[in-house]
């Protein structure tokens, strides 16, 4: 009988680990607003459109990689709320590849309910936009009928 896998370490989870499901996923998520966003490549360079979020990105996994370090050396940490505020910017798909290269925040339910909201946050401005902000409408029309 094969012993069980032994838990990685702090130390070992900060060589990291692939992303390769982690990068097919933050693709498929990425489907959506790149969607919504093409008609913008028509007013402003696609790079320019692209630029933003990408560098968000690369911030944001940096962000995670500098926390774990922290962490593992029991220095001061990145407060949640800054880490959710660089997903909430843009740097969300960074965020994920982050959380499954170094293995950080992904065992805390709190965080990671955050995060996710971020990210279906994104994929329903993303739709609400394809469909005219029809969902939008519709919501503030019940808020105002509940008001009034």
């Amino acid at each position: 009988m094969t012993p069980p896998p032994r838990p990685s370490s702090p130390a070992s989870d900060l060589r990291g680990r692939p992303v390769g499901g982690a990068l097919l996923v933050v693709l498929a998520l990425l489907v959506l607003p790149a969607v919504a966003l093409a008609p913008l490549c028509v007013l402003i360079d696609w790079w320019v459109v692209a630029s933003w979020p990408l560098a968000l990105s690369v911030f944001t996994f940096f962000l995670y990689r500098s926390d774990k370090r922290r962490a593992v050396a029991g220095g001061d940490r990145t407060p949640e709320a800054t880490l959710h505020l660089a997903a909430l910017l843009g740097g969300w798909p960074g965020a994920l590849l982050a959380q499954q290269r170094y293995r950080h925040k992904t065992a805390k339910v709190s965080f990671q309910f955050g995060y996710w909201t971020i990210v279906l946050l994104y994929q329903y401005l993303a739709a609400d936009s394809l469909l005219g902000w029809r969902l939008t409408r519709a919501a503030a029309g019940l808020v105002r009928a509940g008001l009034g």
